[in-house]
């Protein structure tokens, strides 16, 4: 190896590095938090606890309502998940393989969805939801988060689709096997990369929405964990240790998601890469 090649290298790690440390620093001061008292936390947020102290972790985890908001959470996040794969898949699976007058323009107007951020329909959404009866319900988070990951979830489906073998269909149809025979019995098996990655964006944007379910849920009994943690939060005094060991607790299922499904990730974002 060169001198410069080695030069390149360094510089290249030291890099990532930096990079990785402004990842991990929120997250490791957190974890950390959840040790300290609330005096520690003021004057010494990033360095190690003076006395690791495991009781403000103790006191969540014996706290049935931190298991009810992350059965919350989770029955929230994981139909949001199946509701968009679902759907998604299919109409994706249309506009890939089928050709019909104005597709085209369909197409183009469900991509429409990208351009606006979710806070703008949050007033009529919730005119909407509470119209037809479902406030205070898992659906009435469940179906706004799945009509807004759709278009996201379409386009990324239809790229991918759009890269299989027509020889593979064309067979298939030669051999009587129709659309939606062949979607469930090849094309869903062939896109594991992709589902994978649709499902993880999905799941931790549900499993991190805080904005919707502050609208729309007002029994404790189905608040999701971000309206959860608003119980430490007091008019005067937050519980700050309290709080971060809370965080600490319920990142964790979304980061054991995430890293169970990494090695689909880049595959499934860069199947459509060459062609669209």
């Amino acid at each position: 190896m060169t001198r410069g090649h080695l030069t390149r290298n360094i510089l290249r790690v030291a890099f990532l590095c930096i990079v990785a440390s402004f990842v991990l620093a929120p997250m490791i001061a957190t974890i950390l938090g959840g040790f300290k008292t609330n005096a520690e936390i003021r004057t010494n947020a990033l360095g190690l606890p003076a006395t690791w102290n495991t009781e403000f972790y103790g006191q969540i985890i014996t706290d049935p309502a931190f298991w009810r908001y992350l059965r919350n959470s989770l029955v929230i996040s994981v139909g949001s998940v199946a509701l968009t794969l679902i759907v998604g898949a299919a109409a994706a699976y249309v506009f890939a393989q089928i050709r019909f007058f104005g597709s085209r323009m369909l197409f183009s107007y469900i991509l429409l969805g990208l351009m606006f951020p979710f806070a703008t329909a949050i007033l009529p959404l919730f005119i909407k939801v509470r119209d037809i009866g479902l406030l205070d319900t898992w659906w009435a988070v469940i179906l706004p988060q799945t009509a807004f990951s759709l278009s996201l979830a379409i386009l990324l489906f239809r790229t991918f689709f759009a890269q299989l073998p027509k020889e593979l269909f064309e067979a298939a149809y030669i051999d009587g096997c129709g659309y939606v025979r062949f979607f469930w019995r090849f094309t869903l098996p062939l896109s594991a990369p992709i589902l994978a990655t649709v499902g993880v964006f999905v799941f931790v944007q549900s499993w991190n929405n805080f904005l919707l379910p502050l609208v729309v849920l007002n029994s404790r009994e189905v608040f999701t964990w971000p309206l959860g943690m608003m119980q430490f939060r007091g008019e005067y005094v937050t519980q700050w240790n309290l709080t971060l060991a809370f965080v600490t607790l319920t990142i964790v299922p979304a980061i054991v998601f995430f890293l169970a499904a990494q090695k689909y990730i880049v595959a499934g974002l860069t199947g459509g890469a060459v062609k669209g």
